[in-house]
């Protein structure tokens, strides 16, 4: 990956290039898939795909640059305090239900493709490489009559865990890296 500006038209962008000089017609199919899923996604919470450039004997994918790090590197920096960790797991899990909704899934959250602005605050999921999107009627549902339930609970979550944020500012939390806390949340929150 590259950070830079597109010379066409100036606007700053990542490059995400294909490392096989001689990339074999999976390889190219699967970059393109990702380039597509991106493209029609569509959502605040997902990296915009701008093109699909040919780039010397392979393919690069230009994404829009908002100023993120990867939470990977981010963690290897600093601690993050425990409202950071439940508001960055509030973000995941409202990204990852937009992109459910959408028949999407991503396969590998993990914190090297959570990037995140310190700045905004602002979050997004990259790199949909191993992703897939699916015909409606093969996404597994809880049956009619749990859905309200499960519903129910991860309002009452999203609801506590917001509560909790806005009222507390405690600093000593009682995990030291982002992935324990999220794991944490996301075994509790349904």
């Amino acid at each position: 990956m590259y950070r830079g500006v597109r010379s066409r038209d100036g606007i700053a962008a990542i490059f995400k290039v294909l490392k096989q000089d001689y990339p074999t017609p999976a390889e190219l199919a699967r970059y393109r898939q990702e380039y597509d899923i991106l493209r029609s996604l569509n959502l605040k919470g997902v990296v915009t795909a701008y093109s699909l450039e040919n780039y010397e004997r392979t393919l690069a994918i230009v994404l829009e640059d908002f100023g993120g790090e990867s939470l990977k590197r981010l963690m290897q920096e600093r601690n993050f305090t425990l409202q950071e960790i439940l508001s960055i797991a509030i973000q995941i899990a409202e990204i990852l239900g937009e992109i459910h909704a959408a028949n999407a899934i991503h396969k590998d959250i993990n914190p090297a493709n959570i990037v995140f602005n310190r700045n905004t605050k602002q979050l997004k999921i990259i790199d949909f490489g191993i992703s897939a999107v699916l015909k409606p009627q093969k996404i597994a549902s809880p049956p009619p009559t749990e859905f309200p339930r499960v519903q129910e609970k991860y309002q009452c979550f999203r609801r506590h865990a917001r509560l909790y944020i806005s009222r507390t500012n405690w600093q000593n939390e009682p995990f030291s890296r982002l992935p324990h806390g999220l794991l944490l949340f996301r075994r509790n929150a349904v």
